[in-house]
């Protein structure tokens, strides 16, 4: 098989934990070709959504990777096309799946689904499921948050566009700053935001539960915050510890699954705080390498034994 992989950066990889170049790794032992491109070198002639993409092959060593001279294919080319370069979802992010999404129209295999991606704001959709997530607003309005505030007293706010922990900021009893903190994230009320009651069992850790082709993987990451942080997201310098899932985790996790899969969403990372849920992951879900180090369950692997399922 031919497996195309949209990322980043190839020099912006966090060589040891990377996801992506684990499903690299991965699908190369396997004896499939990969392929990489990034999303300005997808677009759309001769009738065709195409990528100008380079062959990859990986090396041992600091210098971990070479790559083949430029080649232009339509999408359909390959056995699939894996989108998987890190949020914002920016307007350049969002055209990058209209040119995949005509791509499946001419019968490539894309994975997550474009048109699903576009669907699930990684913030947002949570909201489907209101009986798994904690108290929540979403709102430009600062009324409302101050309401919000005096309701539940200790609360987080974030904006709907950010990853790794970018922009969330904590608003105790006091109320401390929380007028400047909505001014400054929401832009002076330009920019919506979400608000939720703060959980304090984030000091156990932020979980990270990965769905893959509708299965529950039985391994979440604890992204467990350091020092006075209230961000367990390893980009903040949080700990990763991998731990079995709970009952309520996976009560979740096994009612969310099918649905997801059957949208199209192939790999998914769910977010969840003290047994509520806060976040559904779509663009490009992490921690395989942290959970394969620390459990007998090779993510990486399993990704890729599930995928070659779905595309045979």
């Amino acid at each position: 098989m031919k497996f195309l992989f949209i990322a980043d950066p190839l020099d912006s990889f966090k060589v040891e934990k990377d996801s992506t170049l684990a499903m690299m790794r991965a699908a190369s032992a396997a004896g499939h070709a990969i392929w990489y491109t990034q999303s300005h070198d997808l677009l759309w002639g001769e009738g065709k959504a195409r990528a100008r993409c380079q062959a990859i092959e990986l090396l041992d060593g600091e210098h971990w990777y070479a790559l083949g001279s430029f080649e232009e294919h339509p999408l359909e080319y390959f056995s699939a096309v894996l989108m998987r370069q890190d949020p914002p979802f920016t307007v350049e992010y969002l055209t990058s799946t209209w040119i995949l999404s005509a791509a499946v129209l001419q019968g490539a295999r894309v994975f997550n689904s474009p048109d699903a991606v576009r669907n699930h704001s990684e913030k947002l959709s949570i909201t489907e499921f209101p009986q798994f997530i904690p108290p929540s607003l979403v709102t430009r309005d600062i009324h409302a948050i101050r309401d919000f505030h005096q309701l539940h007293h200790d609360i987080v706010i974030k904006p709907l566009d950010g990853m790794g922990g970018m922009g969330v900021f904590r608003v105790g009893p006091d109320g401390l700053n929380l007028a400047s903190i909505v001014e400054t994230l929401g832009e002076n009320g330009t920019r919506t935001l979400m608000a939720q009651r703060y959980l304090p069992e984030i000091t156990a850790g932020d979980k990270r539960v990965l769905l893959i082709g509708g299965e529950v993987m039985p391994y979440a990451l604890a992204r467990i915050p350091q020092g006075s942080e209230i961000r367990g997201n390893l980009a903040v310098g949080g700990k990763g510890l991998a731990m079995a899932l709970t009952a309520r985790e996976e009560e979740i996790a096994n009612h969310l699954a099918p649905i997801l899969a059957k949208r199209g969403l192939f790999l998914v990372g769910l977010d969840m705080i003290g047994g509520y849920l806060t976040e559904i992951n779509v663009t490009s879900p992490t921690c395989f390498v942290e959970i394969t180090q620390q459990t007998n369950l090779d993510i990486a692997q399993k990704w890729l034994t599930l995928l070659e399922k779905e595309l045979i």
